[in-house]
C-alpha cells in the first residue's frame, strides 16, 4: 500500500488541488508533512482558486490571501456578524472586479448578456437568507430612517458604513423569493430621497454623485434610484420577461466590469468602435421614472416650508410614471481625458435616437441622443446623455455604470432639464445593453429584430 505522503510531489499538488477552501486549513492539523506541505504554499491556494472561482484579470495575486479571505468571508455570513461589514464589503466587491474574466465565457441561457461567473453565484448564495441580507444589505441611511433606528438627519459627509452597505446592495439588487415586502416598505423612503430637489445641486452635478464636488459615487442615492426602478418595474408586471427578470431579479447580475458578453458576428465594428474601451455603440433599454409636475411641485416647495436642509422630507408613495426607451447609438469622437477626468481613459462622444416603446403619445418620448461616456478619478464610468428635440437639448442624465466599464448591469442615474432648473423636473432613470446593433441611415424605427437575441427564456432565437 502506497500512503498520499508517499506519492510523487506533482501527484499530491494535483489530488490536494480538489480540497476545498475551508478544508485546507484542516489539513495543516493532520501530520507534519501536511502541515509543511500546505503552510505558505502559494501554487497550490492558486490553483485552488481557480478550482472555486472564475480565473481573475491577472495571476499575480496573492494566493495565499485570497483563499484566507474567501473562508472568513463565509465564516462571517454563516454567523452574520455585522461588525465586519467592512471586510464583507472589501471582499465582495474586489471578487466582483476579478469575476468571470477567462475563457471560455459561456452564457446560461440565451436571454442573458453577461456569462456565467463562480464568484457571482457564491457570493448569491452567501446573501441568500434574509439573515444575511439584513446584516450587510440593509445596513444604509434610508433602511435604518425606515426601522426608526436613527435621528432623521442626513449625514455631512454620509457615514462610511452606511455607503458600504448601500455599495453592495446596489450591486446585488434582487429580491426574488424573499423582497416583496421590504421593497413595499421601503419604497416611500427611496422615492422622498429621489424626488427631492435638495439633492440636487451643482456640486453633485444633479447626478448620484457626493455633494462635495469630487464626483465620487454616492451610494446612497444609486441605492435609493435602484429601489425606486425596480419597485415599478415590479408593480408594472415587467419583470415577468427575461429582459427585465434578467437584470433585476438575479443576484449579482452583470455586476462585474466587462461582464457585457456580445454575440458572435452581430456586426464588425467600424475603426471608431475598435478604439472604444466603454462598448458605447448598439442598442440599449432605458426606465425612466417620474412624478405628475404638481405633485413634484407640491412635494418640494410646501406652503410654510420649514424643513432643515438636513432633514430628509416625509416618506413619498402618490404613484410614478413609468416610460420605456429603446436607445441606438454609436460612437462619433474620441478624445484625451479633461483634467477633472480619470487619465488612464479617453472621453468617447455618441449620437443616436431614442423611441418609447409605450405612451409614444408624449411630446417628450421620442428624441435624438447625444452624450459622452468618461471616467471618474476614482474609477467609476460616468456617462452623461441628453435628449434633443427640434435641434435643441432639453433633458439630461448623469449615471454610473454599475459594475464598472462594459458591465452589462448598465447605467444607473438620475435625469433632469438640461439647464438644471432650481424647481425641476426630476427622476430616476437606468440603461443597459441588449444589442451590439447600433442605428444605420435612416433607421428610425423599432423593430423587433432591435431586441434579438434577446428572447423568451429557454427559446432559441435565430
Amino acid at each position: 500500500m502506497v500512503f498520499l505522503v508517499q506519492l510523487p510531489p506533482e501527484i499530491i499538488h494535483h489530488i490536494l488541488t480538489f480540497v476545498g477552501p475551508r478544508d485546507l486549513a484542516a489539513l495543516t492539523k493532520i501530520c507534519r508533512f501536511l502541515y509543511s506541505y500546505v503552510t505558505g504554499n502559494s501554487a497550490l491556494c492558486r490553483d485552488i482558486y481557480y478550482q472555486t472561482l472564475d480565473e481573475p484579470p491577472s495571476n499575480d495575486l496573492d494566493w495565499i490571501q485570497e483563499l484566507h479571505d474567501l473562508v472568513r468571508l463565509q465564516r462571517v455570513c454563516a454567523g452574520q456578524a455585522r461588525k465586519e461589514l467592512p471586510f464583507v464589503h472589501q471582499t465582495i466587491t474586489r471578487l466582483l472586479r476579478h469575476a468571470s474574466h477567462g475563457a471560455p465565457r459561456r452564457r446560461s441561457v440565451r436571454s442573458v448578456t453577461y456569462p456565467n461567473s463562480r464568484n457571482a453565484a457564491l457570493l448569491a448564495s452567501l446573501l441568500e437568507s434574509e439573515s444575511n441580507r439584513e446584516a450587510f444589505l440593509a445596513r444604509s441611511f434610508l433602511f435604518e430612517r425606515a426601522r426608526g433606528e436613527i435621528n432623521p438627519r442626513f449625514d455631512d459627509p454620509p457615514r462610511q458604513d452606511h455607503q458600504q452597505s448601500a455599495q453592495l446592495h446596489s450591486l446585488y439588487m434582487a429580491l426574488p423569493k424573499h423582497g416583496r415586502t421590504r421593497s413595499s416598505r421601503m419604497y416611500p423612503f427611496a422615492c422622498s430621497k429621489v424626488y427631492d430637489l435638495r439633492q440636487y445641486t451643482y456640486e453633485t452635478a444633479w447626478g448620484p454623485f457626493m455633494k462635495d464636488g469630487s464626483l465620487r459615487v454616492d451610494w446612497e442615492k444609486v441605492e435609493a434610484i435602484l429601489l425606486v426602478l425596480r419597485t415599478n418595474i415590479k408593480n408594472k408586471g415587467l419583470d415577468s420577461f427575461p429582459i427585465f427578470a434578467n437584470f433585476w431579479n438575479t443576484p449579482f447580475a452583470g455586476s462585474w466590469p466587462r461582464s457585457y458578453l456580445p454575440w458572435p458576428a452581430e456586426r464588425e465594428k467600424a475603426p471608431l468602435e475598435l478604439e472604444d474601451p466603454y462598448d458605447v455603440s448598439g442598442t440599449w433599454l432605458r426606465v425612466v421614472c417620474f412624478l405628475d409636475y404638481n405633485d413634484f411641485f407640491s412635494y418640494n416647495f410646501p406652503l410654510g416650508d420649514d424643513i432643515p436642509g438636513n432633514v430628509p422630507r416625509a416618506a413619498l408613495d402618490i404613484g410614478e410614471a413609468v416610460r420605456l426607451i429603446l436607445m441606438k447609438i454609436h460612437v462619433t469622437k474620441i478624445e484625451p481625458p479633461e483634467a477633472g477626468d480619470g487619465q488612464g481613459h479617453p472621453v468617447v462622444h455618441f449620437k443616436g435616437f431614442s423611441r418609447a416603446l409605450d405612451g409614444s403619445w408624449d411630446e417628450n418620448a421620442n428624441s435624438d441622443l447625444r452624450g459622452t461616456a468618461r471616467m471618474t478619478r476614482e474609477g467609476e464610468v460616468r456617462w452623461t446623455t441628453y435628449s434633443i428635440f427640434g435641434g435643441q437639448d432639453r433633458w439630461k442624465s448623469e449615471g454610473i455604470q454599475l459594475g464598472g466599464i462594459r458591465s452589462a448591469r448598465g447605467v444607473v442615474g438620475n435625469w433632469f432639464d438640461k439647464d438644471q432648473d432650481p424647481h425641476g423636473p426630476c427622476g430616476p432613470t437606468a440603461f443597459w445593453k441588449i444589442s451590439d446593433r447600433e442605428p444605420q441611415t435612416n433607421d428610425q424605427e423599432v423593430l423587433l429584430h432591435d431586441f434579438l437575441p434577446i428572447g423568451r427564456r429557454g427559446t432559441r432565437v435565430v
